[in-house]
């Protein structure tokens, strides 16, 4: 056995609801997870005796190549808690090898040391004072804070006040909602913003593409974590907020708020298997509903058959959405006046104790195209079932829904749609297998005289993984197929191969040699693709490393009027 990884939960994670040190174990097949479980529980046991944290817990957590084992410890000493990790596993280790164990008056010295450096009694007191009065408490590193957004108080860790010293009648929560899911999730946080500003809030969001509040970016990059909700919550303008909640936050550090209003899981599907212990499609379902640990109402999606079976352990209710109006349980939420928002005809309905409720028709909400844009329905569906929760009103929710176009500039991007003389060209950032079939399935849907489809794929994907978007890509028998190369993302493969892979993959599926191509690079890709291009066609152009510069070049051929058989400007391959 190996230990893979070392550190702190911060909050709610996929083993339970305890902040806690967790080391991540990869076992060889002949070794049995229960062995090192026990070995590492009695290890364990004996040097929290030795260092007096006997009130503390143990959890573990056994996956497809290892297993997980977690101790839980105060919050003002969770690195030295991963030292304690440690040294459990370093014993049970040589145990397990028949080995002398380390030894545990030495250790237990040392590690008291440690802990008592880290301590910091303020952060408690004030963690305390918060959960009495029934208020978020927020700490990381260098601050912590009490209350939410405009109710939020925020201290530097070496400054924290005496609790008695807070104006506590001043602190306050806000309205919070957490959107997963494998897609959709950026742009649902999108949505919703423009659904809480139509009511007169003031959004806090964060996403995989920054944090911004009162159209300010506050933060640059992906704050999909932990980090990204505590800094849209210590910003006092905020009264709403909606954090983006990815897989990896929630695995490497845990949910970012203990309590939230509301989540929202969009759908789940193959995506960054293998990390973090997460290894099949059941796991990461359960990283999905980790959300659950710090909700009270948990909106699903009703048409994915794993969050459909998936069981209720925490008695929340939960708020169903989907496109399948027959789905049994959509058909029985309507029965028994559950909330439920569905897709019937072009109509997008709510059904619940009141009655049925229509909220817009397809046609009005541009994010849809007319219900081409299948993956948007479910988006347009799950955040009004999150705004309903969160108090929004029908004619917010509505307004929001019919000004949200999905543009470059309100949804950079995601299915980004521009109209270049005659030509339809549609920037999307889809970037796993079933972020894929949907914008194909959406480009089959729309009309056109021709399609192309410009892919790639970065390198650390096995052999049949990147074979698989060809096999996807064909389906559509789009006219012409553009293989760019991920120059920032070979990740251990030479320049070539992944495009060489898919050219023999389409190839072998009947593919004529005339409909492939080969682009050095992203902009390339989609300069060469607009050389192609002729009035009525249609041009799905996946961009991942160079998103920014894709959009500004074709915003800029838009602005300027480009025709198909124009000269294009010498901008995209420099």
């Amino acid at each position: 056995m190996e230990l893979r990884d070392s550190r702190r939960l911060t909050g709610p994670n996929i083993l339970w609801h305890r902040a806690s040190a967790v080391i991540d174990v990869s076992l060889e097949p002949d070794e049995q997870a229960s062995s090192v479980i026990d070995s590492w529980q009695r290890q364990a046991r004996r040097i929290l005796e030795a260092i007096d944290w006997e009130a503390e817990d143990l959890a573990h957590r056994v996956f497809a190549s290892g297993v997980s084992l977690a101790i839980s410890a105060p919050i003002d000493a969770l690195y030295a808690a991963t030292e304690v990790n440690e040294w459990a596993f370093e014993a049970a280790s040589a145990e397990l090898a028949g080995q002398s164990l380390p030894e545990l008056e030495e250790a237990s010295q040392r590690l008291s040391r440690i802990i008592a450096e880290e301590r910091n009694p303020a952060v408690l007191a004030m963690q305390a004072a918060a959960t009495t009065r029934r208020v978020a408490f927020l700490w990381d590193d260098d601050e912590v804070s009490v209350g939410m957004g405009c109710g939020s108080r925020t201290w530097a860790v070496d400054a924290i006040p005496a609790p008695e010293a807070v104006e506590w009648q001043n602190v306050h929560d806000i309205p919070v909602a957490l959107i997963t899911g494998t897609n959709g999730k950026t742009t649902t946080v999108r949505l919703l913003a423009k659904m809480a500003q139509a009511m007169g809030h003031e959004p806090g969001l964060s996403s995989t593409d920054g944090c911004w509040v009162a159209g300010e970016e506050i933060g640059e990059g992906d704050y999909s974590g932990p980090g990204g909700a505590r800094l849209v919550l210590r910003d006092r303008r905020v009264d709403l907020a909606l954090l983006e909640t990815a897989r990896g936050g929630m695995l490497r550090r845990g949910l970012g708020v203990e309590r939230a209003d509301v989540a929202i899981i969009t759908n789940v599907a193959e995506d960054h298997l293998g990390e973090w212990g997460v290894h099949d499609l059941d796991e990461l379902v359960e990283t999905k509903f980790v959300v659950e640990k710090g909700t009270r109402r948990l909106v699903l999606n009703a048409d994915d058959p794993k969050l459909r079976s998936h069981p209720d352990r925490r008695g929340l209710r939960r708020v169903w959405f989907g496109c399948e109006h027959d789905a049994l349980v959509v058909q029985a939420n309507v029965e028994t006046g559950d909330e439920t928002a569905v897709l019937e005809g072009d109509e997008l309905v709510v059904h619940d104790r009141e009655g049925r409720e229509m909220i817009a028709r397809l046609s009005e909400v541009p994010m849809t195209l007319g219900g081409a844009a299948r993956h948007n329905v479910y988006n347009a569906l799950g955040a009004i079932c999150v705004a309903r929760r969160l108090g929004l009103s029908t004619a917010a929710i509505r307004q929001g829904l019919v000004t949200f176009d999905s543009s470059a500039e309100e949804n950079p991007g995601r299915l980004n749609r521009f109209d270049l003389g005659g030509v339809q060209a549609i920037v999307d950032f889809a970037h796993n297998p079933h972020g894929l079939e949907a914008l194909l399935d959406m480009g089959r849907a729309l009309p056109a005289k021709r399609r192309l489809v410009l892919i790639g794929q970065a390198g650390d994907r096995d052999d049949n993984s990147i074979r698989e978007l060809p096999r996807m890509v064909w389906k559509t028998r789009p006219d012409r197929v553009i293989l760019k190369e991920l120059v920032k993302n070979l990740r251990g493969r030479e320049l070539g191969d992944v495009p060489a892979l898919m050219a023999d993959e389409f190839r072998r599926l009947g593919a004529p040699e005339h409909a492939l191509e080969h682009a050095p690079n992203e902009l390339a890709a989609v300069e060469q693709a607009l050389r192609w291009a002729q009035p009525g066609d249609l041009l799905l152009l996946i961009t991942h490393e160079e998103r920014e510069r894709v959009l500004d070049y074709v915003k800029e051929l838009a602005r300027m009027g480009w025709q198909p058989g124009d000269d294009l400007p010498a901008t995209a391959v420099d």
